[in-house]
């Protein structure tokens, strides 16, 4: 039974490496099983319905992976500014050592599947909704009014995640630290 578990596994994060590098609609099955090593009736053993199946468990690991790193990388600062600035700074050093991106964003599958695909964007639409309350939550331990941590939990997301999209397409972190100097205004109290 292990065994199972550790194929199922490894399609799982080599389908969530694929999808956040190339998209749902970029990354086919067969290249799923190529990049896991596994034997494509594994795939279908694990995920009887498919690439929409994997998708949805991908989503689920990318969130995993992007509320604990946030969390860690937010606690235990003096101030919001200082947390954000050590937080967004540190995911801008992802992309300028060229390392995967795993588990720093969700929109690229977020945005070509919102219309096609339901379910993906639901799920989708629940990791910005967590991350954006991970974000007020912290806001709100470092003394902001509950409805001012909300607002700006919704206006960090969007920055961070539109400075990822352009980190990816400059292949560096600039972006991000371009944003992490304006996060120092907007949390001004």
């Amino acid at each position: 039974m292990k065994k199972r578990q550790d194929t199922k596994d490894i399609i799982l994060q080599s389908a969530t490496r694929l999808f956040q590098r190339q998209g749902y609609n970029g990354t086919g099955l067969n290249q799923i099983i190529e990049e896991s090593g596994a034997p494509k009736g594994s795939i279908y053993y694990h995920f009887p319905n498919g690439k929409e199946e994997i998708a949805l468990e991908a989503i689920s690991v990318m969130r995993k992976l992007l509320l604990e790193g946030a969390e860690k990388d937010l606690s235990g600062r003096n101030s919001a500014v200082e947390a954000f600035e050590f937080y967004v700074n540190n995911i801008a050093a992802v992309f300028d050592s060229g390392d995967c991106v795993e588990g720093l964003s969700i929109g690229l599958i977020a945005s070509e599947t919102a219309s096609t695909h339901e379910k993906l964007r639901h799920a989708c639409e629940m990791v910005f909704k967590d991350w954006q309350s991970l974000y007020a939550d912290i806001l709100e331990q470092y003394g902001f009014e509950k409805a001012r941590a909300v607002e700006l939990g919704i206006t960090i997301t969007a920055m961070i995640e539109g400075a990822c999209l352009l980190s990816i397409t400059y292949q560096n972190g600039d972006s991000l630290r371009m944003v992490a100097k304006q996060l120092l205004v907007l949390l001004k109290k």
